[in-house]
């Protein structure tokens, strides 16, 4: 069996639990992603590591022609009864090699990146891709009902294929329920995220300085890696620019984020559009309310009123709104909403829900 995706570090960081789970079947799992430091995690778990090189951002015909030859030589190669890919250029040029090799294959539709963000002509190259790409597949699984219902309706897929997944699942113990920071003192926000303008981070920014400003006792903390692929990626002499302005603390990247999340009292993320935001389901499962924007992925994570706030999407005055209300809040009406952010995850969100399903799927395919 073959899990493909666009880093290793995403199989180690969000598709751990399902590995160890297929292994524990008995299934030979071989990870097809370019190369990076946990390559030897996983092949500590027992994977076996095959290096792709791909280009990860934008469209790009010549380039991407070359990475579908490259994904049918190794399917050639490795001869997997089953490829199960995440990520949307191995999604969808994946697919289009694996039909061509006769290997089952079945998608996750993580999110849907920029291509729905960059106008018509770019969605409609998009829409095509994943028309050709999905057409005779099995099954196909999305992140949120949002995006399932948009390629259903888009005729990107038929309604049998689709199924319906809570995000990648979160690991409930090791993102155990952490007390609410309860002592006085400003409220402290994080935002964790890559350091793209699809993210939110500009209002973010200017949400953070509107409440500086204003003299709301509030902290705005940022996590996330600079130098992103990606075409609205921000670079950091912008990011030296908000820290001498003293608006936000940045923290950089880590390998674990639940100290951040633990030391916050609400997780914040503007997003354009997202899958299912390990963000706000690891705040979620650590007891902690968000602020997020109301747009496909977010707003099916978090709860207007019950496990957080949700502002208008590309909106820094409404961000700064509820931010503000959110930190008017007594700290035991935060609390409470962490503690029933931690139980919708309880009920819906949990790892063991993706990895029957996804069980449930290789039991179906016979393999």
């Amino acid at each position: 069996m073959v899990l493909t995706v666009n880093a290793a570090w995403n199989i180690w960081n969000f598709r751990k639990p399902l590995v160890q789970a297929l292994l524990d079947d008995g299934h030979r799992v071989t990870v097809l992603a370019p190369h990076d430091e946990t390559v030897p995690l996983l092949e500590g778990l027992g994977c076996t590591f095959v290096p792709l090189e791909m280009e990860r951002k934008g469209l790009n015909p010549l380039s991407d022609l070359v990475l579908m030859r490259r994904f049918r030589n190794h399917f050639g190669e490795l001869a997997p009864d089953l490829v199960l890919s995440f990520t949307i250029k191995n999604n969808l040029f994946g697919a289009m090699a694996a039909r061509s090799a006769k290997i089952a294959f079945i998608p996750n539709v993580t999110g849907l990146g920029t291509a729905f963000l960059g106008g018509r002509w770019l969605q409609a190259v998009a829409e095509k891709l994943y028309r050709t790409a999905f057409r005779r597949l099995p099954l196909v699984f999305f992140q949120n009902a949002d995006d399932r219902d948009l390629f259903v309706r888009r005729k990107l897929v038929k309604p049998a294929q689709a199924s319906l997944l809570p995000g990648s699942g979160i690991d409930l113990e090791q993102f155990a329920e952490a007390p609410f920071p309860c002592a006085g003192g400003p409220t402290r926000f994080l935002m964790i995220a890559r350091l793209i303008r699809d993210k939110g981070v500009f209002e973010y920014i200017e949400a953070a300085r509107k409440l500086r400003t204003e003299g709301v006792a509030a902290e705005f903390h940022l996590l996330g890696p600079l130098g992103a692929e990606n075409r609205t990626a921000i670079d950091a002499g912008q990011l030296r620019e908000w820290q001498a302005e003293g608006i936000i603390e940045y923290h950089g990247t880590t390998e674990d984020v639940r100290p951040f999340i633990t030391d916050a009292h609400c997780v914040v993320l503007p997003s354009y559009r997202e899958g299912a935001p390990r963000t706000l389901i690891e705040g979620a499962a650590l007891g902690r309310p968000a602020v997020a924007s109301d747009v496909t992925g977010c707003n099916s994570v978090v709860e207007e009123g019950v496990t957080g706030l949700l502002c208008n999407v590309r909106d820094a005055l409404d961000l700064a709104e509820k931010l503000r209300d959110f930190a008017a809040l007594t700290r035991e009406a935060q609390a409470a909403m962490g503690g029933a952010a931690r139980s919708r995850m309880e009920r819906e969100f949990s790892v063991d829900v993706v990895i029957q399903a996804y069980r449930d799927a290789i039991d179906t395919l016979g393999v």
